[in-house]
Order: structure tokens, then C-alpha cells, then sequence
């Protein structure tokens, strides 16, 4: 199944990707989608809906994340060797973790906002797994089956608050750092979530173009890992990490977004965002 949420920011209604790809009004039989709505019960339940006897929602609504609620935005940084090269890091002997806040979280194609003092915007598409069900220390083999689904994020990162010091929390929680969906793609729609194309686009021309296949420390590996650090809940997000192109490691110099870009971005069978850079505005 895809799971999604459309409406204007902070009235979105739940819906469904019918097979035709028409999106399908939810709200009849859900009033929200949240991580208790994507327990294996609960959807469960919800793939046995046929979709086609849903509304079927009109026109290009906007979409919002693909679940309200969510507790915790999980980072991996430096997850794909080549980016870690373009970086001129070192490849890490196990998983970094950083924390994205929540308040970060927006729909796909909302717009992306310059935080003030902002002058190192940049870009990184990214594969993201959503928890079903409470995980906590377990086992690399029985990971996956804590995973309720994946779906693609823009981990935009403000890189001159993110370098001021060790921890890169504050270059990455910024409003609007965190675009999510447009879905949520349950498990069993991904053959392999292992060998998944992703690109990104600036203004039109190609900026990263990766696979899945290439992460140092894969799905299952990241749930395992983390859950021993800290509780996974149900409607938790976990970003993996981003292959080479960003902005940071452009070379001769590196190249920041401003106001005006246009950021799309998508990963094969997850679908697709646009954002466009806008000036921030004093509150």
C-alpha cells in the first residue's frame, strides 16, 4: 500500500494510492494516520479495503508527511563511502547517529525556508524507514520486521550551523529541513529496499544519482543498531544516510542553494518531491 495525508498544513486527511494511482480519501474509515495506524493489525486491516470503493479525492491537493505524530527523526550520517570521500571524512566503523527535530517535518513539496543567518543550504536524497512496532534491542535478522515501510526525505542541511561545532543537530532541524513522503510505502511493496535507484535534481541538472545497494551499514542493520541506544516507537523515522553529489562536495568550490532553486528529488518506487528555496521571514 501507499499511505499518504493531503490537505492544507495541520487539517490533512488520510488517503490511499489506488492502483491506477488515483489518491483515495481514507477519512471515513480513519480519522488520522498515525504510528498507531501502521501497526502489522492495522494495516492489515487497511489492505483489506478496496480501494476503488473510497472517494476519490479530485484535482493536485497538497500532501502532507505521510504520518502526523511522529516522536523522533532519526538520522545516519555518512552511510555511503563516496559521500563520506566527498566530504573528506573517514568511512565510520559503525553507524553515526544524529536527531533531525520534528518540527523540521513538512509535506513533500512544501516550500523550503532559509533560516536566518543562513548562507550554506544544502541538499541530500535520502531513503527513510518507518517503525511499526516497538524495537528494542533486537537482533539484525529480526530488524525488518519491525518496519512498517519506507519513504523518500530531503535531509536539508544548513552546512555553515552544522560545521560550527561536533554536533550537527542545529544545521538540521531548521523549519522545513525535513520534506517526508509524498508516501508511505509499506513493506511489502519493495522487492528489495537493497538495490533502489535515488537521484536529485537542482534547477533542472542532475546532482546526485546513487542506489541503495551502495549504504555501509543497510536497513536491517541501522534498526538493530539503533534500538540499542534507544526505544524504537511506532511512527519513529529513520533517515540513511546520502550518496555522493551534494552540494558541500562540489568541486572546484562548493555550490549552495538560494532562494529561488528548485530541489526534485526521488527514489524508485517511493516517488517523488519539489521544494523551491525561499527567503526566510522574521517572526
Amino acid at each position: 500500500m501507499k499511505l499518504c495525508r493531503f490537505g492544507p498544513a495541520g487539517q490533512e486527511r488520510p488517503g490511499m494510492i489506488d492502483a491506477a494511482g488515483g489518491l483515495r480519501d481514507l477519512s471515513a474509515l480513519k480519522a488520522r494516520l498515525t504510528g498507531a495506524d501502521i501497526s502489522p493489525a492495522a494495516l492489515s486491516a487497511l489492505a483489506a479495503v478496496d480501494a476503488s470503493r473510497l472517494p476519490l479525492v479530485q484535482g493536485n491537493p497538497r500532501l502532507g508527511p505521510p504520518l502526523e505524530g511522529i516522536g523522533k527523526y532519526i538520522c545516519i550520517g555518512l552511510n555511503y563511502s563516496d559521500h563520506a570521500a566527498e566530504s573528506n571524512l573517514p568511512i565510520p566503523p559503525e553507524p553515526i547517529i544524529f536527531m533531525k527535530a520534528v518540527t523540521a517535518i513538512c509535506g513533500p513539496d512544501d516550500d523550503t525556508i532559509m533560516p536566518q543567518g543562513g548562507s550554506k543550504l544544502d541538499w541530500e536524497v535520502e531513503l527513510a524507514i518507518v517503525i511499526g512496532t516497538i524495537a528494542r534491542n533486537v537482533t539484525r535478522e529480526s530488524a525488518l520486521d519491525h518496519v512498517a515501510g519506507w519513504c523518500l526525505a530531503n535531509d536539508i542541511s544548513e552546512r555553515a550551523f552544522q560545521m560550527q561545532s561536533p554536533q550537527w543537530d542545529k544545521g538540521k532541524g531548521c523549519d522545513t529541513f525535513g520534506p517526508l513522503g509524498p508516501w508511505l510505502v509499506t513493506r511489502d511493496e519493495i522487492a528489495d529496499v537493497n538495490d533502489l535507484d535515488m537521484w536529485l535534481d537542482v534547477n533542472g541538472e542532475r546532482r546526485q544519482t546513487g542506489n541503495t545497494g551502495t549504504m555501509i551499514f543497510d536497513p536491517a542493520t541501522i534498526v538493530s543498531y539503533v534500538s540499542r541506544f534507544m526505544t524504537l516507537m511506532p511512527g519513529d523515522v529513520i533517515a540513511t544516510g546520502t550518496p555522493p553529489g551534494v552540494g558541500m562536495g562540489m568541486k572546484p568550490d562548493p555550490v549552495w542553494l538560494k532562494p529561488g532553486d528548485v530541489v526534485e528529488l526521488g527514489i524508485e518506487g517511493l516517488g517523488r518531491q519539489r521544494q523551491t528555496i525561499r527567503d526566510s521571514q522574521p517572526r
